[in-house]
Formats: C-alpha cells, structure tokens, sequence
C-alpha cells in the first residue's frame, strides 16, 4: 500500500512517501480502508520527536482517519497507539469507532475527532464554563478556536472575544459567533483585550499557544478567572506560573491534553456523538481546509508550520 514513513526525526522533509504491506487488525482492532486522514500540529512534534511521551521510529504518521471497514461502515476513529493514519489502510481499535451521518462530510468529521474533542473539553470539563460567562479564545481561526468559539455560544457564554493572526482571520472569527476580534500579538494583548471588554477583561481564556501570548492572557482575567492551555503551537514552552500571583486574583491555570481525557467515563463516545449530531444539523461548522494528496503530506505540514492554513487539512489516499 501507499504510505508516509518517517524514519528519522526532522522537519516536514522527513515525511516520505513509500510502499509498505498493508497493516493487519489484530484483537478488538479493525481493519479501515482510508478515505481521508487529519493533519494536525501534534502531527509536527511527532515527526520532529518533540511528542510528549515520544515516538519510535520508523513509523507512519497520522491519529485520525476517516474511512470503511470490510463491512462497509463509515467510521471515524483515533489511532493515538498505533498511528498509522497516513496510508490507504490503517487499523483503529474497536472500542473507538463511531459512526459518521451521511450529512456530515470526511473532512468536518476529522476536524471534530481531535479538534472538536479539545474544544468540548475545554470549555466543559477544564474551564468549566458557566452561562453567561466570558471566554476569549486565542487562534480563533484555527481548528480548536473556530470550534471553541460556536461551542462557547451554544454552551451559553454571554461573550466571546477572538484573538487571530490576520484581519481576514479575525473577520472570519466574527462570522463564526465571536462578539469582538483583536490581533493576538503578544505586544499590547491584554491591553487590546482590557479595551474590547471595556475594562472587564474576562472570565476564561483557552490559549494554546504558550510562552509570552499565554502569561499575557493571565493578564485579562477577572478575579476566580480560568485559563486553559491546551497547546504548545508558538514552540516557546509553557512558562512557570507563580501560584502566590494568581492568588491576587483568585485565578486558575489549567493544563488539558485529549489523550487521557478520552479514557475517561464519558470522555469520547458521548461528547463526539454530540459534536457530529450538531454538525450534522448545520447548528455547527467545523472549518475544512485544503485537501492534499497522499504524497504531498510534506506540503500540508510545511503550510500548517507556516500558518498558511485555515480549517482542517486533511489527507486523501
């Protein structure tokens, strides 16, 4: 079968294209003919071998696939264990497959696995989100923001305010829902925040940028404030918090990361089930992006490196 492998660790120039046998299922696994596969920055740590709990090598990219079983079923599935995603066949463990609604196309089903996942748990379990409640979302155009940004309204947030990278990204967070859209520059962030918000600043901040962007979003929380980082994309690390500060204001950092999250009662099955019933009734749009070509898998991690990328980037075998 076709397939990337990458067999050193480096940048997108590792990811190669060749010809491998075709895995076997093995015990409480299926065997899933791929018709798409999600790109995602976890993706990027992985072949760069920055992953937490790390990689071995040679593997195949790729944790999400869209695509059919012997039995014709169209299923959507993880594959944190086994990877693999990037290929005509891949295996996906039983207990986590969920059927897709025929409303709902491979690509906005791959944005909800992982990135619609990490935006439900969020604003639910990590933040805790209550009615009324502010929520500023950083990268408000990118796979988790967009779909944190919808989700914040439909849980009932009484403002969201979005922070992106461009002003078509931040028009875009705007269509999505969002009450107000800023530059996420680090310099003068909370400021812009402190000034769309009328001084008020608010009540979580889901950031999953780190370094300086998050330690500026600390700035803008109100007392009994939250924020969540559920990411790393800026590569600068995740700074110390000094716990006597927040205790000025009361405040929470939290850390949330999917991975042990699905394990949990409740933490897959239900929320994603949610999540493709919404998108299937056009109450939610996961954001698709370009759609590459198996072999192209280079490129598609070149641009999602970039930031050239808007929505979901998906693979096609």
């Amino acid at each position: 079968m076709r397939a990337i492998q990458v067999t050193q660790f480096g940048g997108p120039e590792v990811l190669v294209p060749t010809e491998l046998d075709a895995p076997v299922a093995g015990p409480d696994q299926l065997l899933v003919r791929v018709s798409a596969a999600g790109v995602n920055f976890a993706d990027t740590h992985r072949t760069d071998g920055s992953y937490r709990g790390g990689v071995q090598l040679p593997f195949v990219p790729g944790v999400e696939i869209v695509g059919r079983t012997d039995t014709g079923r169209r299923i959507l599935s993880p594959s944190f264990e086994t990877g693999g995603g990037y290929a005509e066949y891949a295996v996906a463990p039983a207990d986590r497959v969920v059927d897709v609604p025929d409303a709902v196309t491979d690509g906005q089903a791959l944005a909800l696995l992982i990135q619609g996942l990490t935006a439900w748990h969020v604003l639910r379990n990590s933040a805790r989100l209550g009615a009324g409640e502010s929520v500023l979302v950083n990268a408000a155009a990118g796979g988790v923001g967009s779909l944190a940004v919808q989700l914040a309204k439909h849980f009932g947030a009484g403002e969201v305010v979005a922070t992106a990278s461009t002003a078509t990204k931040r028009e875009l967070a705007l269509e999505l829902g969002a009450d107000v859209a800023i530059d996420n520059n680090p310099d003068g962030y909370a400021d812009r925040v402190l000034e769309a918000t009328d001084g008020r600043g608010v009540d979580v901040v889901l950031d999953s940028a780190g370094g300086p962007t998050m330690l500026a979003g600390l700035e803008c929380l109100k007392g009994f404030g939250r924020l969540v980082n559920y990411g790393n994309a800026g590569r600068q690390g995740r700074p110390s918090v000094d716990p006597s500060a927040l205790a000025q204001r009361n405040l929470s950092v939290a850390g949330f990361w999917l991975v042990p999250a699905m394990d949990l009662p409740g933490g897959y099955v239900e929320p994603l089930t949610e999540l493709l019933a919404l998108t299937a009734a056009k109450k939610l749009r996961p954001l698709v992006g370009a759609g590459y070509p198996l072999e192209e898998a280079r490129r598609s991690h070149e641009d999602l490196l970039a930031r050239r990328s808007t929505g979901k980037l998906v693979l096609k075998p």
